[in-house]
């Protein structure tokens, strides 16, 4: 935030379109680890249709509209960094392994991990995206807390191919973060949002 205060924007603007074009490429390292294609289509075009009936997007835009009002938010900035840094931060691998990894008693050396690159690339999103990037401590608190305590009743579904195709799901929501970071388009990702645990369901009905 002190980054964004008092640094030129042009000095900041190119550094973060390195990191915009990081965030797309991790998505794409990500989706392209799928093994089966139908799924991850299917998790994502029926997980998108179901956030749109939802309108997970509008509700929480809604609900974060005082939060803006109340720390003098720039614009829709907020709204971008919280769901961006939560995306980010809650899919993959590493935040699902990690937990359950102390759930189950072990050293949260994933958790540890985790957290350091967080905390780096945090800093890079809130000097673009601002106050929003915090307040998604929030949410990494809340996902991962969850699978955490539930780490025991939670482990038999999540088998190695339904983090695959989770992780794979939660790529092709990074590119569309991306896209939306250098405002090349306007994807309503918030809605993509159902299309993770979906993946996970799909794995489980039909492999």
């Amino acid at each position: 935030m002190f980054l964004r205060r008092w640094v030129p924007w042009k000095i900041l603007e190119l550094p973060m379109q390195g990191i915009f074009i990081f965030v797309a490429a991790l998505g794409v390292s990500m989706a392209i680890k799928t093994e089966n294609i139908l799924i991850l289509v299917a998790a994502i075009t029926t997980g998108s249709a179901a956030g749109e009936l939802l309108d997970i997007e509008g509700r929480l835009e809604r609900g974060t509209k005082w939060l803006e009002e109340r720390f003098n938010s720039e614009g829709n900035g907020f709204s971008a960094g919280f769901v961006a840094a939560t995306i980010l931060y809650c899919t993959g691998s590493m935040a699902v392994l990690g937990s359950f990894e102390e759930g189950l008693g072990g050293y949260p050396f994933l958790l540890l991990t985790k957290s350091l690159m967080d905390g780096l690339t945090a800093i890079a999103l809130a000097a673009s995206l601002g106050l929003g990037v915090i307040f998604s401590a929030v949410s990494v608190l809340t996902y991962q807390a969850t699978l955490t305590l539930a780490a025991s009743a939670i482990q038999p579904l999540m088998t190695e191919a339904a983090m695959r195709e989770m992780t794979a799901t939660g790529g092709l929501m990074l590119i569309a973060i991306s896209l939306n970071m250098l405002k090349l388009t306007k994807i309503r990702v918030t809605n993509m949002l159902p299309g993770l645990l979906l993946a996970v369901l799909l794995v489980k009905i039909f492999l």
